[in-house]
């Protein structure tokens, strides 16, 4: 999919086909009208906006050239999707390859535009033009001039003259339009209208050697809260006789198919005595003489083009080549597609039919189970002209599978290992986390950090494949540490914690504990006891604390009354020791002229003799706290201690 724009108002499906009447010669595309290059070549890509002047709506361009989500290219070859709203395919359903998208659906009082000239060859005075449309916008039931829209201009450049029977606007207010639907899924409470694939005929007899431009414009509402957007698709056989024109020789039976779109066909014989059919394919049996002619008469959706007439030249001088394309590698079974854009009128038959989508299209995918010759066998519709073709598809198998011998979690202590082993493949290369491994090139791979891990593995046929992750965690065990001494009040209760390093928890002995297996046990007891906390990983490693709690008979603090912060690692800090207590709300120490220097809610934290990042004079400090105790009792203290330098 190749992209050329962002946002508009309204969606337009156009296939353009360019078709003459009965005596031109066979016409020659103007270069890349069709887009069959994949390109944007010859074709001038535009954004702006749209505004209200007045009671007027004008949109402003700028030739942007192809802009990223306002100008999308679709191919046939992506597969068939289907717009939203409007429920039709997104690729003109007229043969062709490609097909470009003009603007999305994000509102914005966005505006985007797409224009193509070219010039009538010389002496070619019966050319006729046709493009074909859709149409998807939002209806907000704003003023006229503040709805989304839609402009279909064709001009005659030479004469600054506009073809009006081929121009229009569409604007929905208030009823649908002919020929519309109201969409099915909206996306929302704001009604959405659609029009499938219709058919604009354009006139151009008697103007060789003059320009023409096609422009097509699209403009989201004014309020920047409604959308449309646009697909132009354009056909990719420019002659002068329609689909059924030319059959086979061997032919029983010829079927001619006017061009798509129209609200109603009417066939005649030359003289216009006989009504031959009323749909837009005709079929024709017995075989006609070569050289008959028949016209199509073909009336537009009301308001949307003119009542035109064409014409077909039967001759039996159709050949068909089948093409089965070129050969193609799947690996590990990928579909991948064979054959190529399929041409109106013709009948496809695929065989052996294992491994196809569809053995009945031109263009199928292939996964076949193994290497597979597929023969393409194509004829005419008419039964004629059989011609067959084959493609080799490759069928490649690079196996992903990974094998962990060992463990995937384990205690780096414990004796264990992780080893990753693929099956063989002709290219091997390991990844730790996303990351390449320097040097890990082997089918076996001993992992010794933890980590994500996965391989990719090719072959020599050009297939490549991922294994899936495997995640190893490796535990490293900590040090144990002996946690601070508590102080339990006899027979109150005391909480205790342990360090959060692992998944599971032991206290022993469990005498004393409401529990012995939580993070945040609960003490009460008379006598004091020294607890070891093993803390143990998934990983398997254990780490082994200790905590040892005290008995104390009443709730008491202690603050010194002199402190030396003199740097020789003795008495340096003044700070509470405080037993009994479960919260210490506020330590504050002040200086004597009642300025605070200090304050904490911490029995860790103490007051090192400086403010301000400057050293105190030695003098009497005045302290005071606040805490609560095991009891639930509130508890204040206060007092005086002495800073010596």
């Amino acid at each position: 999919m190749r992209l050329c724009g962002i946002g508009s108002p309204i969606l337009l499906v156009t296939c353009l086909a360019l078709l003459a009447g009965l005596a031109a010669q066979s016409q020659i595309c103007p270069p890349n009208i069709d887009f069959e290059t994949g390109t944007f070549n010859g074709w001038n890509c535009y954004t702006g906006t749209t505004v209200v002047q007045g009671d007027d709506n004008v949109i402003l361009l700028n030739n942007s050239g192809p802009v990223h989500n306002r100008h999308t290219m679709y191919s046939r070859n992506a597969g068939t999707t289907f717009d939203p709203y409007g429920g039709f395919p997104v690729i003109c359903p007229n043969g062709s390859g490609y097909s470009v998208k003009l603007g999305n659906n994000t509102a914005g009082t966005e505006a985007e535009g797409m224009s193509y000239e070219f010039t009538i060859p010389l002496g070619q005075n019966v050319y006729s033009l046709i493009y074909h449309y859709a149409v998807v916008f939002q209806d907000p039931n704003h003023q006229i001039f503040q709805q989304p829209r839609l402009v279909l201009e064709i001009t005659n450049v030479t004469d600054n003259k506009l073809i009006d029977c081929s121009s229009f606007t569409f604007i929905p207010y208030g009823s649908l339009l002919p020929g519309f639907f109201e969409s099915p899924n909206p996306g929302g409470d704001v009604p959405v209208w659609c029009k499938d694939w219709t058919a604009v005929s354009i006139n151009l007899n008697d103007l060789a050697g003059k320009r023409i431009r096609l422009f097509f414009k699209t403009a989201d509402c004014t309020f920047r809260r409604h959308f449309g957007y646009a697909y132009i698709d354009v056909n990719t056989e420019c002659n002068s006789e329609f689909v059924g024109a030319a059959y086979c020789p061997d032919d029983t039976v010829v079927n001619v198919t006017a061009p798509y779109g129209y609200q109603s066909y009417t066939w005649y014989n030359t003289s216009f005595t006989q009504v031959l059919g009323s749909t837009q394919t005709i079929s024709i049996a017995p075989l006609p003489v070569p050289g008959t002619t028949y016209a199509v008469k073909v009336v537009p959706y009301h308001g949307y083009g003119c009542v035109d007439t064409f014409y077909a030249r039967l001759e039996d001088t159709l050949t068909v080549i089948s093409n089965a394309g070129g050969d193609m590698l799947s690996c590990n079974h990928s579909a991948v597609p064979i054959g190529a854009i399929p041409k109106p009128g013709l009948v496809y038959s695929w065989s052996p039919t294992i491994g196809l989508s569809n053995p009945t299209i031109a263009n199928p995918t292939a996964a076949p189970p193994n290497t597979t010759t597929y023969v393409l066998t194509t004829r005419h519709d008419g039964g004629g002209c059989r011609s067959v073709d084959s493609v080799v598809v490759t069928s490649s198998v690079v196996d992903d599978s990974l094998q962990l011998a060992g463990s995937a979690v384990y205690c780096v202590t414990s004796g264990d290992s992780a080893v990753l082993t693929v099956q063989p493949a002709d290219n091997i290369q390991w990844y730790k986390d996303g990351r390449i491994i320097l040097g890990a090139t082997q089918r076996v791979y001993k992992v010794t950090q933890s980590g994500t891990y996965h391989a990719v593995l090719s072959n020599n046929d050009g297939c490549s494949t991922n294994t899936p992750l495997q995640t190893i965690d490796i535990d490293i065990p900590k040090p144990g540490v002996a946690y601070p001494v508590q102080h339990a009040v006899l027979n109150l209760p005391l909480d205790l914690a342990a360090r959060r390093l692992g998944n599971n928890v032991l206290w022993k002995p469990a005498s004393s504990l409401n529990t012995a297996t939580s993070f945040t046990p609960v003490f009460k007891g008379s006598n004091e006891q020294l607890y070891t906390i093993e803390i143990s990983k998934t990983g398997g490693c254990t780490t082994v604390d200790t905590q040892l709690v005290k008995i104390i008979k009443r709730i008491e603090v202690f603050v010194p009354n002199a402190f030396t912060p003199n740097n020789d690692g003795h008495n340096e800090t003044l700070k509470p020791i405080a037993r009994g207590f479960k919260e210490i709300r506020y330590f504050r120490i002040y200086n004597r002229w009642g300025n605070m220097v200090f304050e904490s809610n911490s029995l860790t934290a103490g007051w090192n003799g400086t403010l301000n990042g400057v050293a105190q004079p030695s003098q009497t400090f005045v302290w005071t706290l606040e805490g609560v105790g095991l009891d639930g009792h509130v508890y204040r203290e206060k007092g005086v201690s002495i800073l010596l330098r």
